[in-house]
């Protein structure tokens, strides 16, 4: 992918110098959905950072002033072999020491808007877990709009007793009009 710049943040590939910073918020995973991503130890870290490093769709979010790795945003076409698709799967991971500073909402409107830049792309969309409301509170704040709600619709881990826990998941989205609509005002 092409680096974009923000005032702040620096959007781009990952690299070998991202595995500490990556293991520090994906050893323990605070949203659910990432709980299957949870790494282990360094060698993990470097073994994912090595993975997204070879994905466009997987975007490190650094801190322009010193290229410090804070976050991941990603953005996935479900359908890239299907001509025509347009809807892209977005979403991010931040490393909670970063969080209430705006971050999230600078880089995934930076992501949005070169999306948006791409002809082919007519829509975005989230899901998010309804315990989450960080995320939601994002996706409401760059113009999504909540679509359904999937009642136990996945499960991310299993009780003490060993039974799945099904989480309720909605799934928010921006039309490409809609996104261009917000930035006229």
């Amino acid at each position: 992918m092409r680096t974009i710049q923000t005032e702040r943040l620096v959007l781009r590939n990952f690299g070998p110098g991202d595995a500490q910073a990556l293991f520090e918020y994906m050893h323990k995973p605070v949203a659910a959905c990432f709980f299957d991503e949870a790494l282990p130890n360094m060698e993990a870290a470097q073994a994912d950072v090595a993975k997204r490093s070879g994905d466009d769709g997987q975007i490190a979010v650094c801190l322009k002033d010193g290229d410090m790795l804070i976050g991941d945003l990603f953005a996935h076409s479900e359908r890239e072999d299907v001509p025509g698709w347009d809807s892209v799967s977005v979403g991010w991971n931040f490393n909670p020491a970063f969080a209430g500073r705006g971050y999230a909402y600078e880089a995934a409107q930076a992501l949005f808007a070169h999306l948006f830049g791409q002809p082919r792309i007519r829509r975005l969309y989230a899901y998010v877990e309804d315990h989450n409301s960080s995320s939601e509170r994002l996706c409401e704040k760059l113009g999504m709009r909540k679509e359904g709600v999937f009642v136990e619709y996945v499960t991310f881990g299993d009780d003490e007793a060993g039974q799945p826990i099904y989480e309720n998941t909605m799934q928010y989205a921006i039309l490409r009009r809609e996104w261009e609509a917000s930035l006229r005002g």
